[in-house]
């Protein structure tokens, strides 16, 4: 769910049933060519999909993060997961398709590419989502 389709009023009312944000973060820094940025759109498209499909009711969508650059991104999206929770998200989810160093403290999820420049399979996604909502197990 996008955070554009919910009006101000159901706010309130649906705030306790969409807990978890997904911040996308694109990582251009502006110097790209059309064909290499229209690519590292689509690629983050892609990987969204396999988490705003089949959790649509339980997540909202922020607008991505497009031009962090592969540096500046830490900072930012760290402040940003932090604002995200002040404004009443339980937990915050970084996905991007490109970096692959990024690992803010404040996010409890981030879904970035490995060394090879592979992304997580939506399973793997999907499963980590679902433990992260998962109750804790009394030892």
């Amino acid at each position: 769910m996008k955070f554009s389709e919910i009006s101000g009023e159901q706010w309130d009312e649906l705030k306790p049933y969409l807990d978890t944000c997904l911040l996308p973060v694109t990582g251009l820094n502006g110097t790209e060519p059309p064909a290499e940025t229209t690519q590292a759109l689509e690629d983050l498209r892609d990987v969204m999909d396999g988490i705003e499909i089949p959790f649509k009711g339980r997540v909202v969508t922020y607008p991505a993060c497009h031009y962090t650059g592969e540096t500046d991104s830490h900072e930012l999206v760290e402040k940003l997961c932090g604002a995200l929770k002040r404004s009443g998200f339980r937990y915050v989810i970084v996905v991007s398709a490109r970096l692959r160093n990024l690992a803010p403290p404040s996010a409890d999820l981030t879904f970035v590419p490995n060394h090879e420049g592979v992304s997580a399979k939506a399973e793997a996604i999907g499963q980590a989502i679902r433990s992260l909502w998962a109750p804790p197990v009394n030892a």
